[in-house]
């Protein structure tokens, strides 16, 4: 017998078709006794029969609470963190009628694995994601490092005369940020088809071994002509990585958790400028060596350890939770099989869509076109496109400004480190409280708030008038504004809500952060220069239009998950059920499924 539940008894990032109740559902984890049955009900005469019944590791069939897990280490202590309860979630697979319906294929990379009587605690859990983090998180972070500090080391070279060396303008320094974003952003979908085609695990480590080699090469540089060239390769052999790596880590973990990853995955990059800043204040000592400049040995040493991450990275990456044996793995995998079981059956419960493609799985025309076409994913993609522009466009000048106000090379690399130090800081912050609160937009909406009064400032005052330092003050609180990319990263994926959907939209969003690259790098131009008052005029103008383009999407996810809700609400139990059953709605196209915003 099942019962439906109500969206109010439903965590709100958490589609409802997942909450279809079945009579294991209201067993209580174990020890409980509020939502045990009550003797004699008749509707339960025989659960205590499947209450009772052990599985191999002695745990009963009774699921964990709805609602009871502790996704935040502070809310772990001994007094609210009980390790030993049951920490299995309900979910479609516990319901005979409905398990059938979301079975995975046969050919599902991780189908021998599953097991809807599997059963585990929140101690188990917990302690395999911390595995997880060491083994999958912190090597994707060091991959990301690898890609930042190969396509952000321009921004060093132009402190070491770059620019003159080759005898070039800033206007050619545009036109090759633009290049290197316009080859990034074309790149981004075929390489994201090509990753899900062959696998993250062969397709990445490749990319990062070729783009490694053109990323040394820029030693032999010796004009505007290869600097265009090297830009717009770089550009196509790095684009996509981003995307690919986020669904390599959607196979991981909950949404929830990758989410919060993300924060950590971003922080990677922003520590890699960290490190590059140190690295750069180094190596451009090296000017004079061998007769050459010390951006030279810069591109050099830094594609050289891109290429050692990229050589690991072949002997790093399982092609899956239930396949991490190999040769820098051993031959055991680094996970036993009662892990595997946790990964694979807590993934697949909270998201059973995460079957519906294998990870070698090529995506047709067809497939490719519905998720191109899915409109509601678009106000998300909107946002891509300007939320970052106001703040990138002085980001991009940031080394070039300082040595304007009278800082030499050496000591601008280091002044840039504080403000990178700061946005890792607000960037985790803001993060954790999309997901503490529940609230993406608005949360999201605050980096805007924050760069408005700075750039306004920038724009009223000059300030190569003022106080060195006071500039590189103001400069600084503006860069390390809260950076909502890896909120909107996992609100993208949570409402994509298929493999399918994910891989594409994936990518989508990322050309539209790329497209924001663009349009950044061409804001600043050299006759508006020093002052750049045409160019603050067009961020401050972008900076109003996000607040309101935010605004409108929280409205329009609301307006979507409240016709869902009445439409819904209208349908008969049998008219639900049916749909259940039959319904060929994918994705964020289901009835059931509810948009987080």
């Amino acid at each position: 017998m099942r019962r439906h539940v109500s969206r109010e008894d439903v965590p709100p990032d958490i589609p409802m078709h997942r909450f279809t109740k079945t009579r294991y559902q209201r067993l209580a984890s174990e020890g409980s006794t509020s939502e045990a049955p009550n003797e004699g009900d008749s509707e339960y005469k025989d659960d205590d029969d499947v209450s009772s019944k052990l599985l191999g590791k002695g745990k009963s069939l009774a699921l964990g609470v709805s609602g009871s897990e502790k996704r935040f280490w502070f809310q772990r202590s001994k007094d609210l963190y009980d390790t030993e309860a049951i920490a299995t979630q309900p979910s479609v697979f516990d319901d005979p009628e409905t398990l059938e319906d979301y079975r995975p294929g046969d050919d599902w990379e991780n189908i021998h694995r599953f097991d809807p009587d599997e059963r585990w605690t929140w101690g188990e859990e917990h302690k395999l994601i911390r595995k997880i983090d060491s083994r999958i998180m912190v090597f994707a972070a060091v991959m990301f490092m690898a890609l930042e500090l190969d396509r952000s080391n321009i921004s060093q070279a132009l402190t070491d005369n770059f620019l003159d060396d080759l005898g070039m303008t800033t206007n050619d320094y545009n036109l090759g940020n633009t290049v290197f974003k316009l080859a990034f952003l074309c790149a981004e979908l075929p390489s994201q088809l090509l990753a899900k085609w062959i696998g993250p695990d062969i397709w990445i480590p490749t990319q990062m071994v070729v783009w490694s080699l053109v990323g040394s090469a820029q030693y032999y540089l010796k004009g505007r002509n290869s600097f265009l060239f090297t830009r717009a390769l770089l550009g196509m052999l790095q684009g996509g990585f981003i995307p690919e790596v986020i669904l390599y880590l959607s196979y991981f973990y909950k949404h929830h958790e990758l989410s919060l990853r993300l924060g950590f995955f971003w922080t990677a990059s922003a520590m890699a400028d960290v490190l590059g800043g140190f690295l750069a204040f180094g190596l451009l000592h090296l000017r004079g060596v061998e007769g050459q400049a010390g951006w030279r040995w810069l591109f050099l040493i830094e594609g050289l350890i891109t290429l050692v991450v990229g050589i690991l990275a072949f002997g790093l990456m399982p092609s899956s939770p239930t396949s991490s044996a190999g040769w820098l793995r051993g031959e055991k995998g680094w996970f036993s099989e009662r892990e595997e079981k946790i990964m694979v059956n807590r993934i697949i419960r909270e998201d059973p869509s995460k079957s519906s493609m294998h990870n070698r799985e090529p995506l047709t025309p067809k497939l490719l076109w519905q998720s191109m076409k899915d409109y509601d994913l678009w106000p998300i993609y909107i946002l891509g496109l300007t939320f970052q522009t106001p703040m990138t466009a002085p980001s991009n000048y940031l080394t070039l400004s300082l040595r304007g106000l009278g800082f030499d090379t050496f000591n601008t690399n280091l002044l840039v480190i504080p403000s990178k130090v700061l946005h890792v800081i607000t960037m985790l912050a803001l993060t954790y409280a999309g997901e503490v609160f529940g609230e993406l937009t608005f949360t999201a909406l605050i980096g805007q708030i924050w760069a408005l009064p700075f750039i306004v400032f920038i724009n009223i005052i000059d300030i190569s008038e003022i106080n060195k330092w006071a500039a590189w003050g103001i400069m600084t609180a503006l860069l390390c504004y809260p950076n909502a990319h890896p909120i909107q990263v996992g609100w993208n994926s949570r409402n994509s809500n298929t493999v399918r959907s994910r891989t594409v939209s994936a990518a989508l969003y990322n050309m539209c952060v790329q497209t924001s690259g663009i349009i950044s790098a061409n804001i600043y131009r050299e006759d508006d220069a020093p002052r750049y008052k045409r160019g603050n005029h067009v961020l401050i103008s972008l900076l109003i239009l996000n607040i309101f383009l935010y605004l409108g999407t929280k409205a329009y996810y609301v307006k979507r998950n409240e016709y869902r809700d009445k439409t819904w609400a209208k349908m008969t139990e049998d008219e639900r059920l049916d749909y259940l059953a039959t319904t060929t709605d994918e994705g964020s196209k289901r009835l059931d499924f509810r948009f987080a915003h």
